[in-house]
This record gives structure tokens, C-alpha cells and sequence, in this order.
């Protein structure tokens, strides 16, 4: 068990373990099918406290620390990826709304989003811009006390229930990077239009898909922070997005691990257990070795960023680092389940086409070795 766990933590897992066990794991290998979860089940999530729990209670929160987030982060990765979008709602997007928004502002969003009443999205990528964030063509241009949004945006992360969606775009287009400031618009805006669900090879269930703003009129007050300063915004809020990524992954890891121990326990073949085959015990060797190391690193990481200290680098070795390793461990899984790994019904082989994309969100693991590269003065 992790040192910084303390006895609340324990109650608050037991109490989240419940919840899936109740309202999520009988239902969802149906969701995965229907490739959505049902419209009550943020709601349901808000009711349980587990939306925002880090909040001042002022807003309705309970001042909980950074644990809880990763408690849910773990619990809600060890039933399936992409299901609830309460990481990316708790952990990614509030924060922004928190840190960066006026009294006024949180008094209005933030008691809302934590009953579930409001989810949230986060539109930064483009069709065509990818990770080059100074490259973005949506644009906002002020109109008295209104700002004036045109622009496409994919891949968003629950971007067809998100009550909010704050959206990267450009108030002074010749600035590059330096010209991006952060507008939140909300559901009904005229002018604000949900396109197209996204087919994904993986995460079935997790709603992704493209937003459109065709002269999308938003009051000014909306604007996060000051303008022209979203990009330097986005870069501070990334050290804890890229933390959340690899705790997921480790947790993925762990327990496509433990699901594969138990199967090759049973599997016989050539008279007696796979398990007792030495390939199947060196493999399992190798993969239990790999998954301490990254949960060490982990643990250790979260207890610095709770400390408030700067480690962008480590956690940018993390992502990638435990991304990669989850994808290579997910695999070598599979193949000791055999062609039953190949199987739907089999947990493995869901875990093998969620896994792939943890070294492409958050930063792709290619940017994160040029972080590193250049914190390491390269």
C-alpha cells in the first residue's frame, strides 16, 4: 500500500468500489456496445461526491486532497478506459474553470459541475494543427461585449454532453502562440454546433467527437484569464494532465497483470498449467518488475506534485515512459491468453485496443521526449 494513504483514502476506495460494482460493472460491456453511457450517470456520479470532490465546500466540493483524484482515476481504469469522464472532468478541465475564473465566475460554473449537472470539455486540437498549438486558426474576435468565435475543433473529449467547453483560440492572430487566449462557451450559445460522434478503435464508450463555431456569440465575461495568455495557461495545467495519463496507464497495467496471472493459472495445455511453462513465468517476471518500477515512479511523483514542486520532466518520462510500457505489457497479455485474447468477451482483449492511444493524448510520447530533451539542456 502507498505511505501517502491514509485511512479517509481507504473509506473513500471502498466507497467508489461500491458504486462501480453497483452502477457500472454489470452494465458496462452494454455501454461499450452501444458505444455511449447513459445521459443520468454523471448526475449519479455528482450525487456520490465523486465530481469535483477537491472543491471548497463554499461551492460544494469538500476540500479533498489530490488523493481522491487518483483513487478515482485508479478505481474507474481497473472496470474499463474511457467510461464516466470523470478524470478528464475532475482533474483536466475544472481546474481551469477554478484557478483562471473570477468569484463570479466559479459561483456561476463550479457548484455545477461538481452535482453533475454540467460536465465539461476542453477544445484545443484542430483538424489540421495537431500538437502545434501556436498553430491554431480558431478565432475569436471581440464585438463590444461579446467575442465573435470561428473554427473546427476534433478529437474533444466528451464534446457531445459538456455542459462547458473551454475552447483554445486565437484573439491575436499574428502573435503565434502568444496570441491564444481561453473563452468557456456554454450549451445553447448560438452559433455553437456539436458535430459528428467520432468511430474510435478504442474506448468505445467514451464520447469523442468534433465542434464547430460558425460566428458562435459569447459574452466577453467568459473569457478565462486574461487574453492572449491561454497558451502559457495550458502549459501550466499540463504537468498534472500528463500525471493523471500515467497513473491510468499504470493502472491498466496492473490490472491487465493481474487478470493474465490468474488466466494462466487455469489455462493448461501439454498436460499442466501455463503457468508452470518457463516462458510464460519469465514473461510474467519481466512484466511484474516493469509495472513495480513504474508504480514506484508514480507513487513518488504524486506525493511531489502534492508538494507543489515542479516536475514537468519527470512526469513527461512517466507519460511516455509508462505508456509505452503498458501498450508492450497489454500485448505480451494477449498472447499468453492465446486466441481467447483475441476475443471481446475476454477483458484482455478490450484492454489491448484501449491501451493505444494513452502514448497519443495528453502529448503525444514524441513531444514528451522533446520536453525532456530540452529541461535535460539538449
Amino acid at each position: 500500500m502507498a505511505s501517502y494513504l491514509k485511512e479517509e483514502h481507504l473509506i473513500f476506495r471502498d466507497s467508489v468500489r461500491r458504486f462501480l460494482q453497483k452502477e457500472v460493472i454489470p452494465y458496462y460491456r452494454e455501454w461499450t456496445k452501444q458505444k455511449s453511457v447513459p445521459d443520468d450517470f454523471f448526475k449519479k456520479m455528482g450525487d456520490q461526491g465523486f465530481l469535483v470532490p477537491w472543491a471548497d465546500e463554499k461551492y460544494g466540493g469538500f476540500n479533498a486532497d489530490f488523493i481522491y483524484s487518483v483513487i478515482l482515476a485508479e478505481e474507474f481504469e481497473r472496470v474499463e478506459s474511457g467510461i464516466g469522464g470523470c478524470v478528464l472532468h475532475n482533474d483536466i478541465i475544472v481546474p481551469y474553470l477554478y484557478d483562471l475564473g473570477t468569484e463570479e465566475q466559479r459561483k456561476r460554473w463550479i457548484p455545477k459541475c461538481i452535482t453533475g449537472e454540467w460536465s465539461t470539455a476542453i477544445a484545443m486540437t484542430e483538424p489540421g494543427t495537431g500538437s502545434d498549438l501556436g498553430n491554431l486558426q480558431t478565432r475569436a474576435v471581440r464585438d463590444g461585449d461579446h467575442y465573435i468565435i470561428t473554427g473546427e475543433k476534433t478529437f474533444i473529449s466528451n464534446g457531445l454532453r459538456a455542459g462547458l467547453v473551454i475552447v483554445a483560440c486565437k484573439t491575436d492572430p499574428s502573435a503565434g502562440h502568444k496570441g491564444i487566449s481561453l473563452i468557456v462557451v456554454e450549451e445553447g450559445t448560438p452559433g455553437f454546433i456539436r458535430g459528428k460522434k467520432l468511430e474510435k478503435i478504442g474506448q468505445p464508450a467514451g464520447d469523442t467527437s468534433e465542434l464547430i463555431f460558425e460566428d458562435a456569440r459569447v459574452p466577453a465575461d467568459n473569457l478565462l484569464g486574461e487574453e492572449n495568455k491561454g497558451f502559457y495557461y495550458l502549459m501550466e495545467k499540463l504537468q498534472q494532465e500528463r500525471l493523471m495519463c500515467a497513473i491510468q496507464a499504470i493502472a491498466a497495467a496492473e490490472e491487465s497483470l493481474r487478470i493474465t496471472i490468474d488466466y494462466v493459472k487455469q489455462r493448461e495445455a501439454f498436460g499442466k498449467p501455463i503457468s508452470k511453462l518457463q516462458n510464460t513465468q519469465f514473461k510474467i517476471a519481466e512484466m511484474a518488475t516493469e509495472v513495480a518500477l513504474g508504480r514506484s515512479f508514480i507513487d513518488d511523483l504524486i506525493v511531489r506534485h502534492m508538494d507543489g514542486e515542479d516536475v514537468v520532466t519527470e512526469v513527461s518520462m512517466a507519460k511516455w515512459w509508462v505508456t509505452d510500457m503498458a501498450k508492450r505489457l497489454v500485448a505480451n497479455c494477449m498472447q499468453l491468453h492465446g486466441g481467447y485474447g483475441f476475443m471481446e468477451e475476454y477483458a484482455i482483449a478490450r484492454r489491448y485496443r484501449d491501451i493505444a492511444v494513452t502514448s497519443i493524448y495528453a502529448g503525444t510520447n514524441e513531444i514528451m521526449k522533446q520536453i525532456i530533451a530540452k529541461k535535460i539542456g539538449l
